[in-house]
């Protein structure tokens, strides 16, 4: 069958060479938007007097009944067709005649796939951005149960000072809290329509770009006719803001991994989101986090991927972009996979807490309050510092901990330590202490979930 664009050239070509050029297999997926921008595009050529309102009617009319059989199996691709816009165009003309002929009026390929691919991506962001809104929400209900739930906070993977697991998890919810604002400036600024750019030179039809562009949900249109076909900024912005979620995923899981190792015991994965070894009975192995650790390579091999193609592209469209769908399209789908086990996985783990504090026991993380004792009795940072680290030293080498260590080892030290010195480094104090903003005292916890939540509100 000769090709739809034979003309200039006989429209024939080898089937190594369609199966090379052929993009269906994985553009079929913005079936939607395609025939969704369609009809847009047949009702403003109507508007415009460009075609009959009768031609734009039947040719909605045929669109919508595509898009049906598509969606109820009726309707298989032809995987002989270039692309997805190929494909609608060939089934409209075969089911409507010469009038289906008439919708690539004043457009070409160009900014038919600029705008599809704009137009899903919009669809994924806004599902994207409601499957973090959840995960925050989880972990903002699961601070509200452990905001005394004591543990170590740790710096260089050693155990540094006390904080509650509450606001340990509080920092995932910030991290994601920027992520949804990252999704959010992209999809702002991906929400400009490029249709009647045409190949790159716009059309010397009387089109209507803004009317098509308000009828398809953009608030405004590229501003030039070559930035509207070779712009895939956009999607380089999503796969950036994936790449970043992704990070932030990985961390969490990272630590979901170590805490819930025997060596840490401070969580336990639901059987669930777990699997067993095929050899070592006793292995629960935390699989699920495991995996969106490793996705995340995959995500920034995506937006690598693109960054590439792009960078040595002239102006204005090179079939080099054809490259741009398989990279958003996974980074998409990994995200949002991610994402649906995340989510649970964190709402039904069981939390450790006698774990955490035993941990928080062992540690010496009361140190640098041990210190800040000293100096709110009139020792310098220093000399206080240098103190303390010798009496941790000394427990260190003597087995003690410093809540038990007797008051008359460390009155060998400094005459300033008295018997209050135990109040000030119990470790539920040492928290309580730390009223600073966006600290872990409880009232800074608190405060911190209010924030979270009507953040979400907005």
């Amino acid at each position: 069958m000769a090709k739809m664009w034979a003309g200039r050239t006989a429209g024939k070509t080898e089937k190594l060479a369609d199966d090379f050029n052929s993009s269906l297999r994985f553009d079929r997926k913005m079936y939607k938007q395609d025939i969704t921008g369609s009809m847009a595009h047949a009702a403003m050529l109507a508007k415009q007097g460009i075609i009959e309102q009768q031609e734009a009617d039947t040719l909605i009319k045929g669109l919508a009944g595509i898009l049906n059989d598509i969606e109820e199996g009726k309707l298989a691709f032809d995987e002989s067709c270039e692309d997805i816009h190929m494909f609608v165009e060939q089934e409209l003309t075969t089911r409507l005649g010469a009038v289906g002929k008439k919708l690539h009026t004043a457009r070409s390929r160009n900014d038919q796939v600029a705008l599809d691919l704009r137009m899903y991506l919009r669809d994924e962001m806004k599902e994207i951005i409601q499957k973090i809104i959840a995960l925050i929400e989880v972990l903002a209900d699961k601070a509200d149960k452990y905001d005394k739930c004591i543990l170590p906070g740790y710096t260089h993977l050693q155990r540094a000072q006390p904080i509650v697991f509450s606001h340990h998890l509080l920092a995932y919810a910030m991290m994601l809290l920027r992520d949804k604002s990252r999704y959010e400036d992209a999809l702002a600024r991906m929400n400009v329509s490029p249709i009647g750019s045409c190949a790159l030179a716009g059309t010397t039809y009387p089109i209507d770009r803004r009317f098509e562009a308000e009828q398809l949900g953009f608030a405004d249109i590229a501003r030039n006719s070559i930035d509207g076909v070779s712009d895939r900024d956009f999607c380089l912005d999503f796969m950036s803001a994936c790449s970043v979620l992704m990070m932030h995923l990985s961390r969490f899981s990272e630590e979901l991994i170590l805490w819930s190792s025997w060596e840490f015991r401070f969580v336990e994965l639901s059987d669930a989101y777990t699997t067993g070894s095929s050899i070592m009975p006793q292995k629960k192995n935390s699989d699920m986090a495991e995996l969106i650790r490793g996705k995340t390579g995959r995500v920034y091999g995506d937006l690598m991927a693109l960054l590439t193609t792009m960078k040595g592209l002239p102006l204005a469209y090179n079939k080099d972009m054809q490259e741009d769908k398989e990279s958003v399209f996974d980074a998409a789908e990994t995200v949002r996979m991610c994402l649906d086990v995340m989510t649970p996985m964190i709402d039904t783990m069981t939390v450790r807490a006698d774990r955490m504090r035993k941990a928080a026991e062992e540690g010496f993380i009361n140190a640098t309050d041990l210190a800040d004792y000293l100096v709110k009795k009139g020792m310098p940072f220093r000399d206080a510092y240098r103190v303390s680290g010798s009496i941790v030293a000394e427990c260190i080498k003597t087995g003690a901990v410093l809540e038990t260590l007797p008051l008359e080892v460390y009155r060998g030290y400094s005459d300033l330590f008295t018997g209050d010195l135990y109040d000030a480094i119990d470790l539920s104090a040492c928290v309580a202490k730390r009223t600073s903003e966006g600290g872990p005292s409880v009232k800074s916890v608190r405060d911190q979930i209010a924030y979270v939540r009507e953040q979400l509100k907005k």
